[in-house]
């Protein structure tokens, strides 16, 4: 087993469930700019890129003036009620309590989420404390340029392994000569993980704290 001296989280699908928040959130932004409201179903295939990414797939459009606009509505609803409607996923807290006990692993998240929105859906489940530092996504910041200006500033070392739930977590970790592992729980799916070749691939939050602890 490698040894690493960081395992950096992602957030939505990884450790909590953003779906009601960001289902609401989107149809919010699209029904404010006379586009009509998407079915959960269809919503929650989008969970976990950027942002604008979304927009632009939702609206077929590339006009960023546009974009940008529902990207702020979006915000502007989640940052009232939307990051509150979010689920811990069962046995996040238990692994991440066992983790912190040991002294050689440090721990940190990396989220396409706004850092502030980040930080307080961290607190509102009590998770925040176990975190050294929470690096949030901003409209046009893709996580591989996350991830490479915290080795750049060395908030983080290539001792790192990116843990998340969606193939955009795992290719931005190895385009950065990183190790990555993905979560089954999450919004990804077992062939879209496998394909992107992660050093582990866990079935349930416990097999995290046993690899490692």
């Amino acid at each position: 087993m490698a040894h690493y001296e960081w395992l950096l989280f992602d957030l939505d699908g990884t450790l909590s469930d953003p779906a009601e928040g960001f289902i609401n959130s989107m149809n919010h932004a699209l029904e404010f700019h006379d586009f009509t409201p998407r079915p959960a179903s269809e919503l929650t295939l989008h969970i976990g890129p950027p942002l604008e990414q979304t927009m632009a797939h939702l609206i077929g459009s590339s006009d960023e003036k546009l974009i940008r606009a529902m990207v702020d509505k979006y915000r502007e609803r989640y940052g009232e009620s939307g990051y509150a409607e979010n689920t811990l996923y069962p046995g996040i807290t238990e692994m991440l309590e066992k983790l912190s006990r040991n002294d050689s692993i440090r721990l940190a998240v990396c989220t396409s989420k706004r850092a502030d929105f980040a930080t307080r859906i961290l607190k509102q489940f009590n998770l925040h404390h176990y975190f050294e530092f929470v690096s949030g996504g901003d409209v046009g910041i893709a996580k591989w340029q996350q991830l490479e200006k915290l080795l750049a500033e060395r908030r983080i070392t290539s001792r790192t392994l990116m843990i998340g739930d969606r193939h955009f977590d795992l290719s931005a970790a190895h385009k950065n000569k990183l190790h990555a592992a993905g979560v089954l729980w999450g919004y990804g799916s077992r062939l879209e993980l496998q394909e992107h070749k992660p050093t582990y691939l866990f079935e349930r939050p416990g097999q995290i704290d046993e690899t490692f602890t």
